[in-house]
């Protein structure tokens, strides 16, 4: 008999260092590569895998992500499938998730009431592509207790991450967490194992940790408070995400996995999926990333006066449904859907999300505009560092990020 597995997706946090793009949303909801969320990744992974039974803790600022959830992932409730958000409901006093531990802690009640053999347990903020079954063939065929999926990140920056030691076999010894003098990997001293996140549990063994945990002052987090004394007591594996093997994929894209936490990252994931030969590609069929669906016309490219300069076109980009490119250059750019860019203007390295407006004339550049804000006529960005810090948030390497419903002069 197969074995009962129930996930958990974790979607509570900040995402502090996307500010200014959550403010008003949480991390998971923020908008991806034009036409997705964040979130529809790690769901994506998860239905494509066969695992249809998903609980979504949610918690900051979650109306955005709830209403996307709520429209786009629908299953089958026939076939006991379900996608189903569970905001804090502080079951243990009045207080917010503690940590990614507490926030399992908190919610209990959901383990109990499914009575799985196993749970996944998965955060909701990276971008990749991983069929899940190889992950618990490995934690069911070695009999372990946890089993944490991690991908191999070269040694000088593995001081960023909670590294894994492991032994020739594959099972954890020692868990780092941002270690300044990090063990390398066996058989590759110049590379070390990164936690993704993403763990599969014994569901006893889930429960008594985080019952231990919860009982600690700790920082409730399954890196630091729960991987750092299991192995030493538990039979605990590690997962090489470089071996997985995902149907349709180019070898190129093998161990593709981005934390999306800051604007540079996002930015530059973003910029991946534009390149002629993608590392990251969304038109693998064979392992579709599922979103919701705009019901709205397709996208439309108008004028064509190549000797007056008014000519709606666009080059290494990605242009989304409703879109209307009215007679201006879009070069290297993505657009989510309903946006229009008007004539004469310039638009390049930059990332408009839904509703967004370009004035003619206008002339963008390495930024990220958020929903519906209405670019000015003849407005530059991306041009002049100074006026930008000014008014926008700038990043270090200087991407322009303009709030959610900014008005412009």
């Amino acid at each position: 008999m197969a074995s009962k597995i129930l996930s958990m997706v974790l979607a509570g946090g900040e995402g502090r260092r996307l500010d200014p793009l959550t403010r008003d949303r949480a991390k998971p909801a923020v908008p991806f590569g034009g036409r997705y969320r964040i979130v529809d990744f790690v769901l994506s992974n998860l239905v494509n895998s066969g695992f249809f039974r998903i609980k979504i803790l949610t918690q900051y600022k979650s109306e955005s992500l709830n209403s996307h959830l709520s429209r786009a992932w629908r299953l089958s409730t026939v076939l006991g499938h379900y996608i189903e958000t569970v905001p804090a409901q502080m079951r243990t006093g009045p207080e917010w998730y503690k940590g990614s531990a507490d926030a399992i802690y908190q919610n209990l009640n959901l383990i109990t009431d499914e009575e799985p053999d196993h749970v996944l347990v998965f955060g909701s903020d990276h971008i990749y592509r991983m069929d899940v079954r190889q992950l618990l063939d490995l934690h069911v065929s070695s009999n372990a207790d946890c089993t944490v999926a991690a991908i191999p990140v070269p040694l000088k920056e593995a001081h960023q991450f909670g590294i894994c030691q492991v032994d020739p076999q594959g099972r954890l010894i020692e868990f780092l967490e941002k270690p300044k003098d990090p063990p390398p990997m066996p058989g590759k001293s110049d590379m070390a194992l990164a936690s993704m996140g993403n763990y599969v549990f014994k569901t006893d063994v889930l429960v008594r940790e985080v019952v231990r945990d919860a009982g600690t002052k700790s920082s409730h987090d399954f890196g630091k408070s729960i991987l750092t004394e299991l192995f030493r007591a538990s039979r605990v594996m590690v997962y090489d995400f470089a071996t997985n093997a995902i149907p349709g994929q180019g070898e190129r894209e093998r161990g593709y996995w981005r934390d999306v936490g800051t604007i540079e990252s996002y930015f530059a994931s973003n910029m991946d999926l534009i390149d002629i030969d993608p590392v990251f590609s969304l038109y693998n069929e064979r392992w579709p990333l599922h979103s919701m669906h705009h019901d709205v016309p397709p996208a439309k490219f108008i004028f064509s006066d190549r000797e007056g300069g008014r000519v709606g076109f666009a080059t290494d980009s990605l242009i989304s449904e409703g879109c209307i490119i009215s007679g201006g250059h879009l070069h290297r750019t993505i657009l989510s859907p309903m946006v229009r860019i008007n004539s004469y203007s310039d638009v390049s390295e930059s990332i408009l999300f839904e509703g967004v407006q370009v004035g003619r004339h206008a002339r963008i550049r390495r930024a990220i505009i958020d929903k519906n804000v209405v670019i000015p006529p003849n407005m530059q960005i991306g041009y002049d560092p100074d006026a930008d810090r000014k008014r926008f948030p700038v990043s270090e390497s200087g991407i322009v990020v303009i709030p959610k419903g900014m008005r412009l002069e």
